[in-house]
């Protein structure tokens, strides 16, 4: 089942390509038609694509992995700031950090720096500096907040990236191409479908268009990490059920055992009764015999 249609589509504006002068030819299988100088994308091959991707990002949220967000654009900032932190997921929305990805290990001593910095105030040694130094300190704490607060949950590379325009965005498309990360990306008809590996076509420019597709994406996200939360649970359960049958068993094995030593007893019980007969058999022949001899 798709996770859109067509009319949703239509009314968030996601058909509006570019002027016919700035297209790419390479979008050309994406374009339905040209009107009044514009291209039109195809809204059918968009459904398509979008659902392909968005269980494409499911499977990897479901196997735990990070997703990086990328959207420096004005109309995307908020949607995607607002939507990806809902789902726990890192996003870049001001300028890209060059190097980011592949110098990632320079950009981790950067967030360090601003954990460093909390400590410090946590710890007093805040309060013996400077007023200079200390207006120096919170400074470089906010700017770092500004654009590294919010991939401070980024320990590793991520598994994947998603991209608003990536044309203007060429710089973290090439980065993660040189890593082999997949990229997902909203492809305007200026664009080059073929430098991501899962393009959606649409209009990258308006807010509406933006959003629909944002929280589609979002939402599939969310459900691999519903799914991955539940199973965790099942195996979860499961070693508990585990755990708790091997109890019966012992207690099986107890059983087992007491038939065994009951019978062990009364096969000595036996064994004395006969013994006990046996004497008492040796006494009265004894007896017998000592009468006898008094005759």
């Amino acid at each position: 089942m798709p996770r859109t249609n067509f009319n949703e589509l239509l009314e968030a504006g996601v058909h509006f390509g570019h002027l016919k002068r700035k297209w790419n030819p390479k979008m050309a299988p994406y374009i339905f038609m040209e009107k009044n100088g514009i291209h039109i994308i195809d809204l059918h091959k968009t459904i398509v694509k979008l659902d392909e991707a968005a269980n494409a990002l499911k499977q990897i949220a479901k196997s735990g992995r990070k997703v990086l967000f990328v959207a420096t654009k004005k109309q995307a900032k908020d949607i995607v700031s607002d939507r990806v932190n809902a789902i726990n997921m890192p996003y870049v929305t001001e300028r890209w950090p060059g190097g980011m990805l592949t110098n990632f290990p320079t950009i981790r001593k950067a967030v360090k720096k601003m954990t460093s910095i909390d400590k410090m105030v946590t710890d007093g040694t805040f309060d013996n500096m400077s007023k200079r130094e200390r207006l120096q300190v919170t400074r470089q704490r906010a700017k770092l907040e500004k654009n590294l607060g919010s991939i401070s949950d980024l320990t590793r590379l991520p598994a994947a990236m998603f991209v608003v325009d990536i044309s203007k965005e060429h710089i973290a498309v090439r980065e993660a191409k040189r890593l082999n990360i997949p990229v997902f990306a909203i492809v305007d008809t200026n664009s080059n479908p073929n430098d991501v590996d899962f393009p959606i076509p649409a209009n990258d420019d308006a807010s509406k268009s933006i959003l629909l597709i944002i929280d589609t994406v979002c939402k599939a996200i969310e459900e691999g990490l519903d799914e991955r939360k539940m199973e965790r649970e099942k195996e979860g359960a499961g070693k508990e059920g585990a755990g708790k049958e091997k109890k019966p068993k012992d207690s099986a094995k107890a059983l087992k055992k007491e038939p065994a030593k009951k019978v062990a007893e009364e096969d000595l019980d036996e064994d004395v009764e006969d013994e006990d007969e046996e004497i008492v058999d040796d006494v009265e022949t004894s007896d017998e015999g000592d009468s006898e001899d008094e005759d």
